[in-house]
């Protein structure tokens, strides 16, 4: 029997092949990893890690040992250049590794600045695996000057490590507002408030025309005309779900690595999970990009693989910490028509419900994880709330499960 094989050891990676353990599979799985670490959380990279609050150790996902002593074979540091999928093997350079099944956790990849306009200069980063985090922290220090380029997630929560240590931060979006792409209005004015509080000046509307320097970044010309003098440069401007391997094996594409609706490609001994995947939803395929997802598929896949025929149904949750605010968002709020606005119980809390007609589809909570609970309760279940009840802050949040 050759086994199972993951390619990627990240979050889904290391689920996959634990959930096939705890189901009690006792074949020989194999987890392949390009970097030289063993899995861990990239949540905290671009937060605690970044800021000294979290060791290198309590990054992992599971102590290394746990891998040996469950019978997993972990390679690290040993990209995979190819699969065979007539052969079913994995070319590791130099090795050969067969498979029954094979799983591709590839996850994602930052999107760069290209080198014409300066993305290749050195301080010039993105922030996306232990690698990017540890080249960039002895940049953080007070009074350096940082041009953080996209008003995202990543870009914003990177913007709040960079104020909380003391440095002089430039954040430019190109949208006309922040968090444009993924949130309500109501979402970006908070947050576009709460920076400027700490001292971030904050450019919406406003594009990077190049970087400038010898060898080094120095400055930046925006698109608005004006130049800044730099230190140091981060990229938050998206990520693509990383599917080089699987299409040159021949796997079908569609918003990532497309499978079926139990984890399966195109190919029936692979499979794909995590943020590299793209699932069945509605007429079309759907790829999430969180944690959540990354785990919840990846324990299906190997449910499947041994043979359970469960259909991955998502529960989309995400959540970022900036400063003293923990977001935590319910739901998918694709096809919005009005928000709601709840105010919390102290000054600065508050949370957003998304309604498309008059069905719930959406939470944003900002300090608030009662009003998260109720509002994920609700949208897991497939019921709603109303409106007016939401509103009203003095109507109980449990009283809304009832409705």
């Amino acid at each position: 029997m050759a086994g199972i094989v993951v390619v990627g050891a990240g979050q889904a990676g290391s689920s996959c092949v634990a959930k096939l353990r705890a189901l009690g599979h006792e074949g020989p799985i194999a987890l392949i990893g390009s970097e030289p670490v063993p899995p861990y959380q990239r949540p905290p990279l671009s937060k605690k890690y970044l800021l000294g609050d979290m060791e290198l150790e309590r990054l992992y996902l599971r102590p290394e040992t746990y891998y040996a002593e469950n019978g997993i074979d972990l390679h690290l540091d040993q990209p995979v250049r190819a699969i065979d999928p007539a052969a079913k093997t994995v070319d590791l350079g130099g090795q050969s590794l067969p498979y029954d099944h094979l799983v591709l956790t590839t996850g994602s990849v930052p999107r760069r600045l290209p080198a014409a306009i300066g993305g290749a200069l050195e301080g010039v980063y993105v922030a996306r695996d232990l690698k990017d985090a540890d080249a960039m922290a002895p940049e953080f220090q007070p009074g350096r000057r940082v041009l953080i380029v996209g008003g995202g997630y990543i870009g914003l929560e990177a913007a709040a490590v960079a104020a909380s240590k003391g440095l002089d931060v430039v954040l430019v979006e190109m949208a006309e507002r922040i968090l444009q792409r993924v949130a309500a209005k109501e979402t970006s004015d908070f947050f576009r408030a709460l920076h400027r509080r700490h001292g971030v000046d904050i450019r919406e509307g406003t594009g990077l025309e190049r970087l400038t320097g010898e060898g080094r970044v120095s400055g930046a010309v925006l698109s608005d005309g004006t130049s800044i003098e730099v230190d140091f440069v981060i990229v938050g401007v998206g990520i693509a779900p990383e599917t080089r391997l699987a299409e040159a094996a021949g796997l079908e594409i569609e918003n990532g690595i497309k499978v079926d609706a139990h984890g399966r490609t195109s190919d029936p001994h692979i499979w794909a999970a995590g943020d590299c995947a793209s699932f069945p939803h509605g007429t079309g395929q759907l790829r999430l990009e969180s944690v959540p997802n990354a785990i919840d598929m990846a324990e299906c896949v190997a449910e499947n693989i041994l043979g359970a025929g469960k259909t991955y149904v998502a529960q989309p949750w995400f959540w970022s910490d900036q400063y003293d605010v923990k977001l935590q968002i319910a739901g998918l709020n694709t096809g919005y028509d009005r928000i709601i606005t709840r105010a919390g119980e102290k000054e600065g809390h508050v949370s957003f419900w998304y309604y498309g007609g008059d069905r719930l589809l959406a939470v944003d909570a900002m300090n608030e994880p009662r009003a998260y609970m109720v509002g994920k309760r609700l949208i897991d279940s497939g019921k709603t709330a109303d409106p007016a009840r939401v509103a009203d802050p003095a109507s109980e949040l449990k009283a809304l499960l009832q409705a």
